[in-house]
């Protein structure tokens, strides 16, 4: 069995039972969390032959900073609950495999400290209801080193979540959440989500941090025109790991018509990656890299930083074989003819 296929079950054993669901949940009945690896498998390849594969790289480069490969880790919140060094752990990891590191705005580990062990980052932002708790953030974070701002377009609510038990919030330490701004100059309808936003939130983000914004929860084309339109230097197209609109299009599915609507954009995906060939699918199909969430946080569970590097270098490694099996020898040189859906691929009278 391919190590990262045990990562869970062996994340399991150690996480307490509401953090593993937390970690693993999807929103109200479950379908689109369910649907996401699948999505993926229903791809299949057009390979090129006789074309030389003698030397193969998987390095690339996602808003111009240089990766060994095109899996980033996406950010996720209550890393200190699989890792008692939470972000730090993961930073350090993720800089061993060459990657770039998603850092929650939820973070339980300071900006400085994540940025300290050493991986290039960008942070996750909640726009939230009172703007200037949103401006120390981004000030914290500027000040530590981020390279971008990913703003999470998908969240005015939060997805519904139908616990049986306890949930994550009664066993999660103090300190375990938020460690970069001091809330207690602040009510909870300050913190809430904004629900009242538009595309000109991507101007104010830039104005505010002179980074670049990549937005974050895109599945459909005609958003991402208009995400672009406003000033958007990428985009992620994402159903929040199904934790938000329970039935969301799978992320796979979405990919094609984002690419399409956006030409010339950096467009990453995440939500179902878990095989090398799921990432030569997602290349194919448009994306320049591609983010993976949870088995990042059980890589972390089960092994700390040397997890995340593996789990990284393992994927990096599956997408090599793959690439010199499909005839490509660099992401760059992935085109759209390699990938079929697999609707397209059935032989007739298979199904009789």
């Amino acid at each position: 069995m391919r190590w990262i296929d045990g990562l869970e079950a062996a994340a399991a054993e150690k996480l307490p039972e509401a953090v593993h669901r937390y970690f693993r949940q999807g929103s109200a009945g479950g379908v689109s969390v369910g649907e996401a690896v699948a999505a993926w498998s229903s791809y299949r390849f057009r390979p090129r032959v006789l074309t030389d594969v003698s030397s193969i790289s998987t390095a690339t480069t996602v808003l111009g900073t240089p990766v060994a490969g095109p899996v980033l880790v996406a950010p996720t919140t209550l890393q200190r609950q699989a890792d008692p060094d939470g972000e730090a752990a993961m930073s350090a990891g993720v800089a061993a495999a060459g990657s770039v590191l998603g850092v929650s705005s939820n973070a339980g580990t300071t900006y400085a400290e994540i940025a300290a062990a050493g991986a290039p980052w960008w942070l996750q932002i909640y726009v939230t209801r009172n703007r200037d708790y949103t401006r120390q953030m981004l000030d914290a974070a500027v000040a530590a080193g981020a390279r971008a701002v990913v703003l999470t377009a998908d969240t005015p609510v939060v997805g519904r979540k139908e616990d049986d038990g306890p949930t994550v919030w009664e066993v999660v330490q103090p300190g375990h959440l938020r460690a970069n701004v001091d809330e207690s100059a602040y009510s909870d309808d300050d913190l809430a989500k904004a629900d009242d936003l538009t595309p000109d939130v991507i101007g104010w983000l830039h104005e505010q941090t002179d980074l670049p914004v990549v937005v974050k929860g895109i599945l459909r084309g005609d958003d991402a025109r208009r995400c672009v339109d406003a000033g958007a230097a990428g985009l992620i197209v994402s159903n929040h790991g199904g934790r938000q609109l329970d039935g969301a299009v799978a992320t796979a599915y979405a990919l094609p018509e984002v690419v399409q609507a956006v030409p010339g954009t950096e467009v990453f995906v995440d939500g179902g990656i878990r095989r090398g060939e799921h990432v030569l699918a997602a290349l194919a199909l448009g994306a320049r890299a591609v983010f993976v969430g949870r088995p990042a946080l059980w890589a972390l569970t089960v092994g700390s930083s040397p997890g995340v590097t593996r789990l990284l270098t393992d994927l990096y490694d599956e997408l090599a074989h793959a690439l010199a099996l499909a005839g490509v020898p660099t992401p760059a040189a992935v085109t759209p003819d390699l990938v079929a859906a697999a609707s397209s691929c059935r032989v007739p009278g298979a199904d009789h």
